[in-house]
């Protein structure tokens, strides 16, 4: 009886740390090459009353600055956790707009063959569907792995690249201001 108690008292621990947010259950660590990240904070982005996706920020130890994450080059995940479907098309322009809306010209012609390569792999996703995960994985020295449900479909080089990314999110001008501060543990 008392093995039986310890171990419902585990199991019931377990799912105590576990998150939900929005009926994804997301996980409290995932490995990253090399790296062990941990769950830095997730929420749920909504268009016109449409819950889009769940994003979850993996980081390699926990922060509440978007600006030092940004700045910071180790490895790191941002998981979209797809409620709604889109289009590749929907998809690749949403990204655009909120990268556009958060970079002057001179910085968005930098970025020009990397936004095209962006654009390149999202085309081939075609859909992405509800249950769909869509992870976007920062390596050093790599770039920023593109993947659905844990099948790479590109990558594209520089930290500028995977910096503009990121301050959809959790830059000065995020798509989503409770988002954002859901992604920085708030």
């Amino acid at each position: 009886m008392k093995k039986i108690l310890l171990m419902v008292g585990l199991l019931l621990s377990w799912n105590a740390s576990a998150l939900e947010v929005a009926g994804v259950q997301l996980a409290d660590k995932v490995q990253l090459g090399t790296a062990n990240l941990l769950l830095n904070g997730a929420g749920v982005r909504t268009k016109f009353f449409f819950k889009i996706y769940v994003g979850a920020l993996y980081l390699p130890q926990k922060q509440t600055s978007g600006e030092v994450i940004i700045a910071d080059e180790r490895e790191h995940r941002m998981a979209l956790h797809i409620l709604h479907e889109l289009s590749s098309e929907k998809f690749s322009s949403g990204f655009n707009e909120a990268i556009r809306s958060n970079h002057t010209p001179a910085e968005l012609a930098a970025l020009d063959a990397q936004l095209k390569q962006m654009a390149q792999i999202f085309e081939a996703m075609k859909e992405i569907r509800p249950g769909d995960v869509v992870t976007l994985d920062y390596l050093p020295g790599i770039g920023t792995q593109i993947g659905v449900n844990g099948k790479t479909f590109g990558s594209v080089p520089g930290a500028a690249f995977n910096r503009a990314l990121l301050d959809i999110w959790i830059g000065s001008k995020p798509v989503q201001e409770d988002l954002k501060k859901e992604l920085l543990g708030g």
